[in-house]
């Protein structure tokens, strides 16, 4: 479409929002009646480690949002000359997990606790053997017990329990939803029903059940919605939330709230079986639609499920790219300081290509790109960790492909079990996020990473944001189609991308690369213990 054209349909009302709240950007993508964006916002925000709990507030989730809608409108603006007013649809997403508890008055009863702290162990593995299903320290229901087990005086007064998305759904429509998708992130969801297991519910209730308190499963939990379903619309209240310039109109549709494993899933046409992606940022995580069940519960791996229910594995790592940032920031301080001015997405670029002439073992290079903990391998705290021998080869080129293989190691100690030990089918990875914006580079590690084809579609930067957008279009667009063949249709049938598939002579030296960081790790559990 011309700008004329998107002038138009802006004025119209048939275009559609969609917003997604990362772990350190909330970013609006605004899609015509094709689907493809045509302006975006964006709004940058950090969480903060307090007592002992990495969090948002309140302010800053609804000062987040109203900033990323200003900055989508002043985008519209100035592309378009124009101001929104009407939508055809508005999808809301947001990292998965985590625990927002709120009592009877909707008071916040303790701050947000988001999927980045590793403190609910105690709660995660009693569970995991009571339901015989893998419950990952990050879901909601390890956040509820855990509470529960640590006598927290806020759980008697719980009221309603959401993740980021579905509080946010909640605020704007008045609707206690979400899409279920997101709430696989809370509590196992049935194949058969589509929604939380009625037995593993009625197992949690009886293990509370001498507690006494006046809530039980499922009230508190939002209702889950499959994709396309009515989620409501945007009440008077939400239009002001949202719009604080007071133009947009109430009673847009919502689609029912996503979280990022979903819209990502969306966003690389990754929801059919034997299909899987890698969404790869400041977390990281694999999925694999899966075409039967898993013969065996693993702690490392998550069982979710596509925003139309269908069961994916998924290996999910706290860290991913942040280490590696911070490098490339050193090199930017290091450029400014010699009076070099440098474009950081060159600078980028520079570095990672470097990589690409690196040894395939990283020449004995060691790095934890650690953050935060890491379940997978078993550490509740992180701390960043570079570590070599004397006789290591010390390279620019390996330096950088150490943090490169850092970023994917604990997803490939995941997706091993998987792919190696499980046998479970696919037919090719679709990479998408940050680490994979430089062309070819994050991509081909992967490949080698997971001795599977990558593709990165032209689309792979668009992430999450487009991935509810497109969500939110479903719902009021989908002319009764299931979601994937009408993602096949009317969003994924021109698109194109480009596939890389895996270097024996990679994957070799990755392999290599991973015993010597599997080796390490007390070196890692040792940095927690002493710094």
């Amino acid at each position: 479409m011309d700008q004329e054209q998107i002038r138009k349909e802006i004025e119209d009302g048939k275009a559609v929002v969609g917003i997604e709240f990362g772990s350190t950007r909330i970013k609006a993508e605004l899609i015509g009646t094709d689907n493809t964006p045509v302006a975006e916002g964006a709004w940058e925000w950090e969480n903060r480690l307090e007592n002992g709990v990495w969090t948002y507030s309140l302010d800053d989730i609804w000062k987040g949002l109203q900033g990323c809608y200003a900055d989508l409108l002043e985008d519209v603006k100035k592309k378009y000359g124009t101001v929104i007013h009407r939508l055809s649809a508005i999808g809301i997403s947001a990292m998965m997990h985590g625990y927002l508890a709120f009592n009877d008055k909707d008071e916040l009863l303790v701050p947000f606790r988001t999927w980045r702290n590793t403190i609910t162990a105690e709660a995660a593995e009693k569970l995991t053997e009571l339901f015989h299903y893998n419950i990952p320290q990050r879901w909601s229901i390890a956040h509820l017990y855990q509470a529960v087990l640590n006598g927290e005086e806020h759980v008697k007064d719980i009221h309603f329990v959401a993740t980021l998305a579905a509080y946010v759904h909640w605020q704007l429509t008045g609707q206690k939803v979400i899409g279920v998708g997101d709430g696989s992130g809370m509590f196992p969801i049935s194949m058969k029903t589509g929604d939380y297991d009625a037995e593993m519910v009625e197992k949690f209730n009886t293990l509370i059940k001498d507690k006494g308190y006046s809530w039980k499963l499922p009230d508190v939990f939002p209702k889950n919605l499959r994709a396309g379903e009515n989620a409501g619309t945007l009440t008077e209240k939400g239009a002001k939330l949202l719009d604080v310039s007071g133009n947009l109109e109430a009673g847009i549709p919502l689609c029912p709230p996503e979280g990022d494993a979903g819209t990502g899933m969306v966003a690389t046409n990754s929801v059919a079986r034997r299909t899987g992606n890698v969404s790869a940022g400041t977390s990281c995580f694999g999925m694999i639609v899966l075409e039967q069940d898993l013969k065996n519960v693993y702690p490392e791996i998550d069982l979710v499920t596509t925003p139309s229910g269908d069961l994916v594995a998924m290996a999910h790592c706290n860290n991913c790219t942040s280490d590696l940032n911070a490098w490339v920031g050193i090199f930017d301080e290091f450029c400014e300081a010699m009076g070099v001015k440098t474009d950081k997405n060159r600078l980028f670029s520079v570095l990672y290509n470097k990589a690409l002439e690196g040894d395939k073992d990283c020449g004995g290079l060691l790095d934890y790109n650690y953050f935060s903990g890491e379940p997978i391998t078993k550490m509740d705290e992180g701390r960043p960790l570079f570590a070599r021998t004397p006789n290591s080869s010390f390279t620019l080129a390996n330096f950088m492909r150490v943090h490169l293989y850092a970023s994917l190691s604990v997803l490939k100690a995941g997706m091993d079990l998987l792919l190696k030990k499980e046998g479970v089918k696919v037919d090719n990875m679709m990479g998408h996020g940050g680490l994979f914006k430089t062309k070819g580079v994050g991509q081909s590690i992967l490949a080698a990473a997971l001795n599977t084809p990558v593709t990165c579609m032209t689309t792979a930067g668009e992430g999450g944001a487009w991935g509810i957008a497109l969500l939110a279009a479903y719902s009021v667009r989908s002319e009764g189609k299931p979601l994937d063949q009408w993602l096949n249709e009317k969003v994924f049938a021109d698109a194109k991308g480009e596939t890389i598939r895996p270097d024996p002579a990679d994957v070799k030296g990755f392999d290599e690369y991973l015993e010597r960081y599997e080796k390490g790790l007390p070196i890692e559990a040792a940095a927690v213990r002493n710094l």
